[in-house]
């Protein structure tokens, strides 16, 4: 039987050390792995913004420490691109963060969860 797997979905944030943390927590409860994910806008450089280069090196940095892999993809469509490396790596549950946006339509949660499978969980993490 394959693993299954955890995805956490990160932002160029220091604070998103919460969602990696949580995901550990999924991952010694259920087994399989943990892909830690940041899916950069096209034309997006990565290097131009100190404090978010910094951000990725940190979180990349926390990654190693709990055995994750982090990846960084580029992508001008981010949901397709989550739910394809879902696809890829047998991903079972995705662990996001609150969205910032104020639009439930415009935010990306609410667009994973109308085209992701039924067989994935979003595990949303709040703020506090």
């Amino acid at each position: 039987m394959e693993k299954e797997n955890t995805m956490i979905c990160v932002t160029q944030q220091k604070t998103c050390e919460r969602l990696i943390k949580a995901g550990v927590q999924i991952k010694e409860k259920y087994g399989g792995g943990i892909f830690v994910v940041h899916v950069a806008p096209i034309g997006w450089n990565i290097l131009g913004n100190s404090k978010e280069g910094e951000a990725l090196d940190y979180l990349f940095d926390i990654s190693k420490e709990v055995g994750a892999d982090m990846t960084v993809l580029r992508s001008a469509e981010v949901v397709k691109t989550i739910i394809d490396f879902c696809q890829k790596h047998n991903i079972k549950t995705i662990v996001l963060g609150e969205s910032k946006e104020k639009s439930t339509e415009n935010n990306i949660i609410t667009k994973l969860s109308k085209k992701i499978s039924n067989e994935v969980d979003l595990k949303i993490i709040s703020t506090d």
